[in-house]
């Protein structure tokens, strides 16, 4: 796997179609939480808020949005139908039949519901 030092770096190096969707992405994930802070981790980018928000990325064959969730994929299950989100963590899509940003910005308002909920005081 190839080291990125920035999610810039990584972007640059994603095919121009697939980058623009996963530009459209960080945009969008950065107007719902835009104090969030933005690294690589685990070879992709990644937001963080209160913990592990949402990852997303390009895959050889599809590209990616990674909730850290199982309840927040089941949650929206319906609108996922069209996607192949069969995998417990992962939302699988092309450049061709990406997700729509109002299903991104609900996907990333839920994580922060959840983020906020485990880092209360118990």
């Amino acid at each position: 796997m190839k080291k990125y030092p920035s999610v810039e770096a990584y972007l640059a190096d994603v095919p121009p179609k697939d980058r623009a969707v996963l530009q459209k992405i960080r945009a969008t994930v950065r107007s719902v939480v835009p104090d969030a802070e933005e690294k690589i981790s685990y070879g992709i980018p990644a937001f963080i808020w209160h913990g592990n928000l949402v990852y997303y990325g390009a895959m050889k064959k599809h590209l990616s949005l990674f909730p850290g969730s199982k309840a927040v994929i089941k949650k929206f299950a319906t609108e996922l139908e069209p996607f192949d989100a069969t995998s417990t963590g992962t939302i699988r899509f092309s450049a061709d039949k990406p997700l729509s940003m109002t299903l991104v910005k609900k996907i990333v308002r839920a994580r922060m519901r959840e983020n906020r909920a485990r880092a209360k005081p118990r």
